[in-house]
């Protein structure tokens, strides 16, 4: 082969490779700028299907996918308190694809409560959105012989330590049970569950006695008369039971007050023009009517805001659940 002929194929693979490179590095911009269409966004909820973090991540999960002209996909991964799904997230991708709707039992009182948690509580994640709050409430299959908390509080005291037996499936309902215990001098015994639906079905079947659980789970019951409302968790009665009174007014206290928040998280690391478009998206949700209205007879009150707003009140409450549950002294697994 003469060197000529060298040369002019030398040139035109260096021509090739221009043209490829040129072309190539629009594509990959293209491709970054083109979120959120490259694949549909995940709701991890690590919570079971019919929890109140389901029924409120599905709701926003539409406008969201309105607002952002992509497609939302729910997935539930209970367990272990919501750990479960909340690691799944920690460790995914942090490209705006993957998201937690978490609560304050996964993104503030775990850390508490957990020796061994499988991601740092505190730096595995970014702040999205907070999506709102509603308060719990205090409820007993219909057998037990108690018209109000009062009465409950006295039978405890009336009978051996423990046996009063009460459900849990979420550390929020795990620690408003343990902290009205410890406030009202008795003794209750914790039975575990995958899910509020389960532990719901339970309290039912009078398999436990007593269910402290988010609205979503129990008002329909409560109305239902299924089981018995005895108090709601929120330092004020709720307009969706108006009937019930709070904790501190059914027992004489102060302080008591627990509330089941809900907020979007990303993984650390999401790049911050993704993070708002996201915060944007939420908070349109957030201000929904219709959104609003579906909420209002669970007592959900929505509450738009910014990612470093969800900052601070994950800061705070953090603090505040290490104080109730070093208080209430719930053993930590």
């Amino acid at each position: 082969m003469s060197k000529t002929s060298s040369f002019v194929r030398g040139r035109r693979l260096v021509l090739a490779l221009a043209c490829t490179a040129a072309v190539t590095a629009p594509m990959g911009a293209q491709a970054q700028a083109a979120w959120p269409a490259a694949k549909p966004i995940r709701f991890v909820v690590p919570f079971a299907a019919g929890s109140a973090t389901d029924q409120v991540a599905r709701a926003f999960g539409q406008k969201v996918a309105e607002s952002l002209g992509a497609t939302v996909v729910v997935e539930n991964k209970p367990g272990a308190n919501g750990m479960l799904g909340a690691a799944e997230v920690a460790k995914a991708a942090p490209d705006g694809y993957t998201l937690l709707i978490g609560t304050n039992s996964t993104n503030a009182a775990l850390k508490s409560l957990v020796k061994n948690l499988p991601y740092d509580q505190d730096t595995a994640f970014a702040p999205v959105a907070y999506l709102g709050q509603v308060p719990l409430i205090v409820a007993v299959n219909n057998e037990v012989p108690v018209r109000t908390l009062k009465d409950l509080v006295d039978l405890a005291k009336g009978k051996p330590a423990g046996h009063i037996t009460f459900a849990s499936a979420s550390t929020s309902q795990l620690v408003s049970s343990e902290m009205l215990a410890s406030m009202a001098g008795i003794k209750m015994t914790n039975i575990p569950f995958k899910s509020g639906p389960d532990a719901m079905t339970n309290l039912i079947g009078g398999q436990v006695m007593m269910f402290t659980a988010d609205f979503a789970v129990t008002v329909p019951q409560v109305r239902a008369g299924k089981i018995r409302g005895l108090a709601v968790t929120s330092m004020k009665r709720s307009a969706a039971v108006p009937d019930l009174p709070t904790v501190n007014e059914a027992l004489g206290l102060k302080d008591y007050e627990l509330i089941a928040y809900f907020a979007a998280f990303a993984p650390a690391g999401t790049p911050a023009e993704v993070v708002a478009r996201l915060n944007a998206a939420f908070n349109a949700g957030a201000a929904a009517k219709d959104v609003q209205d579906r909420f209002a007879n669970i007592g959900f009150i929505t509450e738009p805001g910014t990612p470093a707003a969800l900052a601070e009140r994950t800061k705070v409450e953090t603090a505040k659940w290490a104080r109730v549950i070093r208080e209430a002294k719930i053993e930590i697994q």
